[in-house]
């Protein structure tokens, strides 16, 4: 298999970079991004890890060869967020050219705080925020001004302080049970598909969004795939409902593994010491049977990098 895990160490900002990516950069731990214009630039390589993808493959299906998997480490989580701002940039450029659309799925929880220097200069006049569609992974079934909900998170973290469309922003249907706003909201995304905003997965054939910006929990969980839960093993939907979340409050809807494994880019945000036992797990080439759902996203067609500060690396050996 040629896909590979690509870790290094890197310092050294470039002058060469566009306008958009010439900024102060961040001291970091990165991997190259091969289909990026100007991130491959942004720091100079002193230490470079390839680990073969085969020790990625946790839901019994390889992906595919040009599936790639990367890890980042700040020694800051300013540097972080810095970073992250330029590669979701970077991607709104890129898609926004190519497709007219940039579709963009968010979680909840620290990922929203890591995503605030989109809303400050260069990012907040540079972004075309017009060809943004934004998602949610999941969501809790409250009201969209409580404050469990993930909408608020992200609407007073940052939707409200960029220029989206509101019509570009897909908040689920909070008068409807857990189950109806599911399919709900599943309905919304085939039409988009018919619609031609949102692009489908020719190796799966299921939506593939532009990026998924993700956090994951201290158990490993990431959207509301929850470990040992069965719907980890969904296949068939697009977008599932749970009312027995161990995580309060029990009543979410989120996308299945299908919709996330067919993204063609993931940055997973890790942050804190508390994250360090499943970051280690993930990372580990010894996989075992029971797998973290943070384990079983493994993309089919694109790009899947971690975000992480040392903290939340502290565990992981090399």
């Amino acid at each position: 298999m040629s896909t590979s895990m690509s870790v290094s160490v890197s310092a050294a900002a470039s002058s060469s970079l566009p306008p958009l990516a010439r900024r102060r950069s961040p001291p970091a731990s990165r991997v190259p991004f091969r289909s990026l214009r100007s991130l491959p630039r942004l720091l100079s390589s002193a230490r470079t890890l390839l680990r073969p993808a085969a020790a990625m493959a946790t839901d019994g299906a390889a992906p595919a060869a040009s599936s790639k998997r990367g890890l980042l480490i700040f020694e800051a989580e300013e540097d972080l967020a810095e970073s992250l701002a330029m590669y979701t940039a970077e991607l709104s450029e890129k898609f926004a050219a190519e497709r007219g659309a940039f579709t963009v799925v968010v979680s909840g929880g620290s990922l929203i705080k890591a995503l605030r220097k989109l809303a400050e200069p260069p990012y907040l006049e540079t972004v075309d925020w017009s060809k943004w569609h934004v998602f949610w992974v999941d969501e809790r079934v409250v009201p969209k001004d409580h404050a469990d909900s993930n909408y608020k998170l992200a609407y007073d973290g940052l939707l409200s302080k960029v220029p989206i469309p509101a019509g570009q922003v897909y908040a689920i249907n909070d008068a409807l049970s857990a189950e109806g706003a599911a399919d709900d909201y599943e309905t919304i995304l085939r039409q988009l598909v018919k619609n031609g905003v949102l692009a489908m997965s020719a190796a799966t054939g299921f939506p593939k969004f532009d990026v998924m910006l993700l956090g994951m929990g201290p158990d490993g969980h990431i959207a509301s795939l929850f470990p040992g839960h069965p719907l980890v093993n969904e296949k068939q939907k697009w977008v599932a409902h749970i009312t027995d979340s161990p995580k309060p409050p029990p009543e979410r809807i989120t996308f299945t593994f299908p919709v996330i494994n067919s993204s063609a880019y993931v940055a997973m945000v890790v942050i804190g010491a508390g994250k360090a036992g499943a970051v280690q797990k993930a990372l580990s080439d010894k996989k075992t049977s029971d797998l973290l759902p943070v384990e079983m996203a493994v993309l089919q067609d694109g790009e899947f990098t971690w975000f992480a500060d040392q903290e939340a690396v502290s565990m992981v050996r090399n």
